[in-house]
């Protein structure tokens, strides 16, 4: 089973597909497929708005091609799905990205293609939920007209070190001829090289507990600020001298927003379910992460009433609204939850970012952005993603925004140092 010079459609053009439909463009026929007409539009004109490729690298991938047209997806023999896989309101898998895009590349199929996954899912779910799709639509039979591979994503957004091909990809395949041509599909553009798992359920697995374990050390960490903040104790602190070992895992509190850390353990957690095994504590570091952005809006809340402030007729500046720092992306922001919390005492929230599009971030949470220059005036603010402009920003600049005799500064991402804060007069508060 080769696949030498055979055209490669990605379905899904976003932070995920982009990256990889262009570094494989750069050498080879590349179709890149997305239903948003608008983003292939962009596309076209070497525009990316999620800021993962830029202008320059969109050009160098001269063999790529965009559109919208499933039509064309018939002359693909390799299909790549890089559809995102979120989270409903009550918190189980929201599958139906994937289950469109496996409908689409269904009816392209012909006998002999391999259609290879990225999206992160439990275990199970390509041969179960996709397999089955993809035979309906193609009237094909698996592993005997058509194979399939799984190759989870490792996309870090808004990282420029750690790019995609810098980073270890797993593969795995239906068969074993199938597994040794997705892994050599990825060895010719990863330049760290590849893992062959043993099955695509074992790449499934390590995809998801990736996430999984970092979800539960930032809930530990998260904890632990909670009870120094009852102790009287600052955590950075804390950290800081902890890290002074070789083996201390560096990890800081916060808000655990994003498509993947704060989504991925529910995919696991449906799983066990599904197998009558109800997790503890992956449900619970869940639960203490999700928690984190109303325990800041409360403290913050405190701290104001502490200081005379009159919370229901006070204005609250919040700076970001990002999931994390010098990226566009603002799917499942926790500061939304942040912003909530706030509202819901009767304060007027003034949210700004330099990063996220008003127009995305209206439509998918009814919030307005603001100038950074309505900030003047706030009685208390709220740092709440590290973009490097907040981060660069000194502390007497927003000092001046506060109009507040006592304002609290909310310091979620521990930007500034605690004791100039409190030399200015700022009442700080930080996990």
């Amino acid at each position: 089973m080769a696949f030498d010079n055979q055209l490669i459609a990605i379905i899904g053009l976003g932070y995920v597909g982009l990256p990889l439909a262009v570094e494989f463009g750069k050498t080879r026929s590349v179709l890149g497929f997305d239903i948003n007409q608008i983003r292939v539009n962009e596309l076209k004109k070497y525009e990316d708005k999620t800021l993962e490729v830029t202008s320059n690298d969109l050009k160098l991938a001269k063999f790529l091609e965009y559109t919208s047209d499933m039509g064309q997806l018939k002359d693909a023999k390799i299909f790549i799905v890089t559809v995102p896989t979120p989270i409903d309101k009550a918190n189980r898998p929201d599958l139906m990205p994937l289950i469109s895009a496996s409908s689409t590349v269904g009816k392209a199929l012909k006998k002999g293609d391999i259609v290879i996954y990225e999206s992160t899912v439990y275990p199970g779910c390509t041969e179960e939920i996709c397999v089955p799709i993809l035979e309906k639509h193609s009237g094909f039979k698996f592993n005997l007209d058509f194979f399939c591979g799984y190759s989870p994503e490792r996309i870090n957004p808004g990282d420029k070190v750690n790019t995609l091909t810098k980073i270890k990809k797993i593969t795995s395949g239906s068969t074993p001829e199938a597994a040794i041509a997705v892994d050599e599909l990825y060895n010719s553009i990863i330049t760290a090289g590849t893992y062959k798992a043993a099955n695509i359920k074992v790449a499934e697995a390590a995809k998801v507990i990736e996430n999984t374990q970092r979800d539960l050390n930032i809930a530990l960490v998260n904890e632990l600020s909670v009870l120094f903040n009852r102790l009287d104790i600052d955590t950075i602190d804390v950290l800081e001298a902890a890290g002074t070992k070789w083996n201390f895992l560096p990890f800081r509190p916060g808000m655990v927003g994003g498509h993947c850390i704060g989504v991925d353990p529910y995919y696991l957690t449906h799983k066990a379910e599904e197998v009558g095994y109800h997790p503890q504590i992956i449900a619970a570091g869940r639960r203490m992460n999700d928690n984190m952005a109303r325990y800041a809006a409360r403290n913050v809340i405190r701290l104001m009433l502490r200081n005379g402030i009159d919370v229901a007729k006070s204005r609250v500046g919040v700076m970001g609204i990002t999931f994390k720092e010098n990226c566009p992306d603002i799917r499942n922001s926790k500061v939304v939850d942040l912003i909530k919390e706030f509202e819901a005492w009767g304060v007027s929230v003034v949210v700004v970012d330099p990063y996220a599009d008003a127009e995305e971030v209206m439509d998918e949470y009814g919030l307005k952005l603001s100038a950074m220059d309505d900030l003047q005036g706030v009685d208390s603010l709220v740092v709440a993603v590290g973009h490097k402009a907040y981060r660069d920003m000194e502390l007497t600049k927003l000092k001046k925004m506060l109009k507040s005799d006592k304002p609290v500064l909310a310091d979620l991402k521990a930007l500034y140092d605690r004791h100039e804060a409190s030399a200015l007069g700022l009442t700080l508060f930080r996990f």
